[in-house]
């Protein structure tokens, strides 16, 4: 005799509902966390440069992990649009996981690998779950904003099957391993992405079993609708009206303007980058994917932070920009370091939203996490390829400062000292917070940091630094000051252009200062309490 399935739970019950929500936060949180501790790379196990989330078999984002970034979060969302148009969900079959590194269609890219994993119950697909990583390596240039082409960039993997039915797809894995520089992280980390797609699908099914759940549509649509009407309604709060705001990235060599306009319809938002630069040269361009899923971010954390971020999010925005833009790039222009102009964009919005909500956002930031990519060979003739992240200070708030090195908005954690040092033949000196690096004001902008590293060579090596404000400062809000510009120096000395390629020689010492964050209201104004305790903890070395 079968044992009867439950009976489905009244999902419009807000206790039910509550308890339902949970679980699911609690499925993805599992999900993420299997995916941690079996990743084979510090990007993914200590900086956290990751998305996991569950889908319906709609595609639907319905949760996601606690752990992640918007830029994967939000563009893995709309990546499985792309998913099920390449591989509709009768051609899947259980034991199939999809894979794809295709900037246009995923994270904005080719380093960032989405795994999708279908789940089924018996015959039946329920559910997806996804994943996108950072990948230790992806082949061609080492990752820099020099490439001119996308082509220069690595290996570019299309919508395709990386298990069928349970085997592994021997052809492309074996394409993978002969293109990438460190085999075994690479393929290690997609396995790991694997693992915690199946952890999160056996909860899920577990989960579904208990409360009696035939389908996850139903419960996804409530969950869904919630949001949706949570962001409409704070939308439809708002002063009626178009709010404009422009930035300056430093660019590779030529700045590049970043301007948005924000246009409040009733309950719904458009927000239009016309007027940005045109494309660059270079690698520091941004695919739409990728400028939506910032652009959602930074509308939600200052419209609606509380509610959950799910499909329901999306939909109350109208997110455009020119074809041909830095922000709307066409293939095949350079995308390696599209994070430099991308990370920009919630300060963007945060600029045009700020004349409507002053209270709710804060002044300009360093914006951009700085990834430092070196390679070369080690004392012992052993080639090396290894990328850390570390991040400058946010900008002040209107009741708060900022917060010192730390990414916003990102969210990607800095690497200890002690597992780079691990994991590379590399000598931290120092790291440290940098004292008068964040704007003035009312509120103090948060400071940047400064690393400081050799390598352990005995012959030149390759350092890429994705940097920006080195040029360009993060400008203060309501007449709050600006933050301290980032520099590079090698030996002391500034190269020519920071984002560039630098060859090192051994033993040279690389310095990086990160940013600062603006300040927020009138310098005068500062509590003099505060500007004591900066003094005495060495924030600051004058009044």
């Amino acid at each position: 005799m079968t044992e009867q399935r439950r009976e489905a739970p009244d999902r419009t019950d807000p206790v039910t509902l509550e308890i339902c929500w949970n679980r699911l936060i609690g499925v993805v949180n599992e999900q993420a966390a299997a995916l941690q501790r079996t990743s084979f790379t510090s990007i993914v196990r200590e900086a956290g440069d990751l998305s996991a989330g569950v889908f319906d078999r709609r595609g639907y984002m319905v949760a996601q992990a606690v752990t992640g970034t918007p830029g994967h979060i939000n563009s893995m969302a709309l990546a499985m649009k792309h998913f099920l148009a390449a591989c509709p969900l009768e051609t899947l079959r259980p034991g199939d996981v999809l894979i794809t590194n295709d900037p246009w269609l995923t994270s904005g890219h080719l380093n960032d690998v989405t795994i999708a994993s279908p789940i089924f119950r018996g015959e039946e697909c329920v559910a997806f779950f996804a994943s996108t990583c950072h990948t230790a390596d992806i082949g061609g240039h080492v990752l820099s904003a020099e490439a001119r082409e996308v082509y220069e960039e690595g290996l570019q993997i299309p919508i395709m099957k990386l298990y069928e039915a349970g085997r592994p797809n021997a052809p492309l894995i074996a394409l993978i391993r002969a293109n990438v520089r460190v085999p075994e992280m690479v393929l290690g980390d997609f396995h790991a992405q694997i693992a915690g797609g199946a952890v999160g699908g056996e909860r899920l099914l577990e989960f579904m079993d208990e409360f009696g759940l035939e389908r996850l549509e139903p419960l996804a649509d409530e969950i869904i609708g919630r949001t949706e009407r949570a962001m409409r309604g704070a939308i439809g709060a708002l002063t009626p009206g178009a709010y404009e705001y422009a930035i300056t990235s430093d660019g590779f060599d030529e700045p590049i303007t970043i301007r948005a306009r924000c246009e409040v319809r009733g309950d719904g938002l458009w927000v239009d980058y016309a007027g940005s630069s045109p494309a660059s040269r270079r690698g520091v361009n941004v695919v739409m994917n990728y400028t939506e899923a910032y652009t959602t971010y930074g509308v939600k954390v200052i419209v609606s932070p509380d509610v959950p971020n799910n499909e329901g999010a999306f939909r109350p925005l109208r997110i455009t920009a020119p074809d041909g833009s830095i922000l709307n790039v066409r293939r095949p222009a350079a995308v390696a370091a599209r994070h430099i102009v991308g990370h920009f964009l919630p300060h963007a919005i945060a600029g045009a939203l700020g004349q409507a909500l002053p209270a709710r956002v804060m002044a300009e930031g360093s914006a951009n996490i700085w990834g430092v990519q070196v390679a070369g060979k080690d004392e012992h003739g052993a080639p090396f390829t290894y990328v850390f992240f570390s991040s400058g200070g946010t900008g002040a708030r209107a009741t708060k400062d900022g917060l010192s090195a730390t990414a916003f908005p990102s969210g990607v954690l800095g690497t200890p000292v002690e597992v780079i040092e691990n994991l590379a033949p590399l000598v931290v000196e120092r790291k440290c917070l940098r004292p008068d690096s964040g704007g003035t004001g009312r509120y103090r902008g948060g400071l940047g940091q400064t690393i400081a590293f050799r390598a352990r060579t005995r012959e030149p090596y390759t350092c890429s630094i994705l940097c920006d404000r080195t040029a360009h400062a993060a400008a203060g809000f309501l007449g709050g000051g600006p933050g301290a510009r980032g520099v590079v120096l090698i030996d002391g000395v500034a190269p020519a252009n920071p984002k560039a390629e630098q060859l090192v020689p051994p033993g040279a010492l690389v310095e990086v200062r990160l940013p600062g964050g603006g300040g927020y209201g009138p310098p005068a104004e500062r509590d003099p309490d505060l500007v004591a305790r900066d003094l005495l903890e060495g924030y600051v070395t004058r009044p």
